[in-house]
């Protein structure tokens, strides 16, 4: 029984020393409680004094905020007409391109057409040519076998015109 109520005196120590600490913290507490109190009242007074003067320049603030914000909406409106010029020249740049585009598209098939055209006349011409040279060499030597002919014609004549003389 002694060893309970030592137990039971020893646990009311702990907690009388726990509700002591408490109470002291309360105390510290309401300290500080009143010292924040007396600051509010003191920054209370001090705006109270200075309400003239901050009223005025709140007021000068906000026309200065009023005037920002109008001329913030002249520029936004600015900016949309920059905008809307800039996405129409796009636009039109881009239309300008695909037509450039389809010009050089159509332009490079006529070239194309033209270069098969040419590559066909110069086959044609070359072949034509190589006609003309076979031509050619063909009457060159009927030319040189009439001369020789004709050569032999006269050498035949004059020996005629001999024999009949002689004759």
């Amino acid at each position: 029984m002694e060893a309970d109520i030592s137990e039971m005196r020893n646990e009311l120590q702990s907690r009388d020393s726990l509700w002591r600490r408490i109470q002291l913290e309360c105390q510290q507490l309401h300290t500080e409680l009143l010292k924040i109190k007396e600051y509010k009242d003191m920054q209370e007074s001090q705006i109270k004094h200075q309400s003239p003067c901050v009223t005025e320049e709140l007021e000068n603030k906000n026309t200065e905020l009023l005037l920002f914000a109008e001329g913030q909406e002249h520029q936004e409106e600015e900016l949309n007409k920059i905008r809307n010029h800039v996405y129409r020249e796009e636009q039109s740049h881009c239309s300008e391109q695909e037509k450039m585009k389809t010009e050089i598209s159509d332009l490079t098939e006529e070239l194309h057409q033209k270069e098969i055209t040419i590559a066909t006349i110069m086959e044609k011409a070359s072949l034509l040519e190589r006609q003309l040279k076979m031509e050619l060499e063909t009457k060159h030597k009927l030319l040189t076998k009439q001369q020789l002919l004709e050569f032999h014609y006269q050498l035949i004549k004059s020996e005629n015109t001999h024999l009949k003389e002689m004759m």
